[in-house]
């Protein structure tokens, strides 16, 4: 189970992680502090479902929104980023995306999402395009997500 791998990694090298999510609305969080014992190592999550709230808790600047969308590579930049600042976490990792069944567009179909880790040793972000339901991309979402931060504390991320 990848989130019982990653908490072994953060707890041995005392490590923080915060959460950020949209369209997986808490799924991240649920997972990471299924594991007992997350405590020692899970800061907090954040479900920052509409744009006000990206702006008001991640400071995610009103024209990145405005310009690029909620769902886009600068959102979930500006979050990891934004969240990272706010908690003064190890890693912060956010998810933003379409999970639909409405909500896409030519240009961002139903299960565009990006994912985002801002770390010291800089942020990180992914595209991906998953197909499903709802659910189905939900947690398609919180399993890239997961690798990402596996990723990052196994060192293929630099």
């Amino acid at each position: 189970m990848i989130e019982a791998r990653i908490g072994r990694i953060l707890r041995e090298r005392r490590m923080k992680i915060a959460v950020a999510e949209s369209c997986t609305g808490g799924h991240i969080a649920n997972r990471i502090t299924n594991i007992q014992g997350a405590s020692d190592y899970f800061d907090l999550g954040f479900v920052t479902y509409s744009n006000d709230s990206k702006e008001l808790y991640l400071f995610v600047p009103e024209e990145v929104i405005a310009e690029k969308g909620a769902v886009s590579s600068e959102v979930a930049k500006a979050m990891a980023e934004g969240l990272r600042e706010a908690t003064d976490v190890d890693i912060a990792l956010s998810v933003t995306g379409v999970a639909g069944p409405g909500g896409g567009s030519p240009e961002k179909p139903v299960g565009t999402v990006f994912v985002g880790l801002a770390s010291k040793d800089g942020t990180f972000v992914n595209k991906f395009l998953f197909s499903g339901d709802r659910i189905s991309i939900k947690e398609q979402t919180s399993e890239e997500a997961l690798k990402l931060v596996l990723d990052y504390l196994e060192g293929r991320l630099r």
